[in-house]
């Protein structure tokens, strides 16, 4: 594709943009309440439990809450994890089923996004960095790096509600 191939895509994707922002986004002051309460849980998929544990709570520092049956599947567990803010990270295993290796979809995850504060976002940097664990940085806020499964995640040192310095919320 070429540089003239690419501004022009470019431009109507941010015409895109602008049009439905336009159409769809309400002022804050006029903006309705939201129906819901917040995020119970975001539930990945783990191919081994206890190395998840491991990764999430030994090197992220986000305490294991639970570890129950998945009443769905016998012999599957259902695992919560502490991020915060009343907020669960969960987890189901799928023993005896090939379900396959992690893969970015359409209606699929691409990351999930958690707020740390800025110091605890450094420390974590470092363990992350000491576990050998290949990560990205952008914006000198935010990391993205991979679970032992592949999920993608991002520590961002903005606020809740803030990105890069913008409110989103």
């Amino acid at each position: 594709m070429s540089t003239t191939d690419e501004q022009e895509r470019s431009q109507r994707f941010a015409a895109q943009r602008d049009r439905i922002r336009a159409e769809h986004l309400q002022p804050v002051s006029s903006r309705p309440a939201s129906s819901a309460r917040g995020l119970h849980h975001t539930a990945l998929i783990s191919s081994d439990v206890e190395r998840t544990v491991r990764f999430y709570q030994d090197l992220l520092e986000f305490p294991l809450t639970e570890l129950i049956e998945n009443r769905d599947y016998p012999g599957s567990s259902h695992f919560f994890f502490d991020i915060g803010n009343g907020n669960l990270l969960a987890f189901f295993d799928f023993p005896g089923l090939d379900i396959g290796p992690y893969q970015e979809v359409l209606g699929g995850l691409h990351h999930i996004a958690i707020s740390v504060e800025p110091d605890r976002w450094e420390h974590l940097r470092t363990k992350l960095i000491d576990a050998g664990v290949e990560l990205v940085e952008h914006s000198e806020v935010s990391m993205y790096f991979r679970d032992p499964d592949g999920a993608r995640l991002e520590l961002i040192a903005d606020p809740l509600g803030e990105m890069y310095g913008s409110h989103v919320l």
